[in-house]
């Protein structure tokens, strides 16, 4: 479909261009990971006032998984436990960690009135699928066994992600709702990567290879899974999910000119179909990874917004 950059998101790619940041698929891990920090310092906004910003240690068989606690200045409690998100970051499964995400997570927990629990799981290639999944499912068991003493309020624990953290959250949502895991009140998937076949048209689509490109979606899916099979696993791939059916509320994110587009576009029409309560949003003149670009695309702000107002009224839903 035709894709017509936003003016603002056209001088952001534009300027982005200019700088001559080489491809992440001619970088190493390393290096691509110091790329993409460097990119945040540019592209994220002001930060709003927290309350408080905490480390924090989650016990896991392989090891304990860094993570972060954010609680806002505006804090909804019901008898004096908070709503949660626990987020996955983006970047390929390859790059990204909690600094890259952390002031989409001040944002996440301000415009939400809520604690966000960052996860830093395991990254490829050192840690293939389906390390990043097995370290987001026992993050997710521990946030919910240990809610109470986090100020977490276990029913209203929400998962979400941008982009691979996305994927992560449909993922956990998945494995919950089949037993491996907690009750999940809702999921955040902000464009989430889905289906690792990748034969959506908006996977071919030259106005899409934006920033994400063709070539690099190619290289994060080579670093990450372990061969073909892996893309019909739906730990991979939540797409391949034998049924939708039974999983929480969901906020679904889409960006015009991304290559995930359609792949989150028809996830979101088949968790409706499945009889699951869906709020679509598309942002037509945007490119993947817009959402952390506060600083310089001020849609970014209005999806902040407008997800915040979603982590509200679905938490206000399941006040007692």
């Amino acid at each position: 479909m035709p894709v017509t950059l936003d003016p603002d998101a056209a001088a952001v790619f534009q300027a982005f261009q200019e700088a001559g940041r080489p491809p992440y698929e001619t970088l190493s891990p390393a290096e691509a990971r110091e790329s993409y920090l460097q990119a945040r310092v540019v592209t994220n906004p002001e930060p709003p006032e927290l309350r408080s910003v905490q480390p924090l240690a989650i016990p896991s068989p392989e090891g304990s998984i860094p993570a972060r606690i954010y609680t806002p200045l505006r804090l909804r409690q019901t008898n004096g436990l908070a709503p949660c998100v626990l987020f996955f970051h983006g970047g390929g499964w390859v790059i990204g960690d909690l600094e890259s995400h952390d002031v989409a997570c001040r944002k996440l927990s301000d415009e939400g009135q809520l604690i966000v629990i960052s996860v830093d799981y395991r990254l490829a290639p050192e840690h293939k699928f389906p390390a990043a999944v097995q370290d987001a499912i026992t993050a997710t068991k521990w946030v919910a066994g240990n809610a109470s003493q986090l100020g977490v309020d276990a029913s209203r624990l929400t998962v979400g992600g941008d982009s691979a953290g996305g994927n992560l959250a449909a993922v956990v949502a998945i494995a919950a709702r089949d037993g491996d895991g907690p009750a999940i009140a809702g999921q955040l998937l902000i464009y989430p990567a889905i289906d690792f076949a990748m034969t959506h048209p908006s996977h071919s689509e030259p106005e899409t290879s934006i920033l994400l490109t063709h070539s690099v979606i190619k290289w994060f899916r080579d670093h990450y899974l372990n061969g073909a099979a892996d893309v019909h696993d739906w730990r991979a791939s939540p797409a391949r999910a034998s049924t939708l059916i039974g999983l929480p509320p969901a906020y679904v994110l889409t960006a015009g000119a991304d290559p995930l587009r359609d792949e989150g576009d028809e996830y979101a029409r088949r968790l409706r179909e499945a009889g699951v309560a869906v709020t679509y949003r598309t942002f037509p003149g945007q490119f993947h990874g817009f959402f952390t670009m506060g600083k310089l695309l001020p849609q970014a702000d209005v999806a902040a917004s407008e997800i915040g107002a979603w982590l509200q009224a679905l938490n206000q839903g399941k006040d007692s």
